[in-house]
């Protein structure tokens, strides 16, 4: 069993309890918008991390996390991008991908708006969790805390502080 701390839109800010609810988990996953190579140092040493580059992360990170991450853990085979789209909205990119290999898992960021939501037409679970930085129109921070094991998510928690 894999606990993950699911975050994104972070924007070069996370706060000390978010920071202690990723040093419980045995992975965190970024999908994007990370905002600052000392915010990325920050939680590699503390959580093995696989993140994603947004779209307002500079060269520098981009030359130190991809644009798209596709893994296999727990049998679960999972994609995280920072602008996918939702189910029924795909990003173009992403329906073609969607369209020839479908992951299990979908992970998406870039809306500052938590869902997670079973997708019937790919057969696969869309997760989105939010935006736990402080900068931007949402007005909860958010993310998501679940478990992987046997191909399967559970014990899944959003976890919500007022901006």
């Amino acid at each position: 069993m894999t606990r993950v701390a699911l975050i994104s839109d972070t924007h070069g800010y996370l706060c000390p309890r978010s920071l202690q609810l990723i040093s419980e988990c045995d992975e965190v996953w970024h999908a994007g918008d990370i905002g600052s190579e000392e915010l990325l140092d920050t939680i590699e040493k503390t959580r093995p991390l696989r993140a994603v580059w947004g779209n307002i992360d500079g060269t520098n990170i981009k030359s130190r996390v991809p644009k798209v991450q596709r893994f296999e853990i727990e049998g679960l085979d999972v994609m995280i991008t920072h602008i996918g789209g939702y189910p029924g909205k795909y990003e173009p990119e992403i329906s073609k991908t969607l369209l020839l290999n479908p992951p299990k898992l979908l992970v998406c960021g870039h809306s500052h708006i938590h869902k997670v939501m079973n997708d019937n037409r790919y057969k696969l679970l869309y997760m989105n969790p939010g935006a736990i930085g402080k900068y931007g129109f949402h007005v909860k921070r958010t993310m998501l805390i679940f478990e992987i094991e046997h191909a399967t998510c559970k014990n899944l928690r959003i976890v919500e502080w007022d901006k």
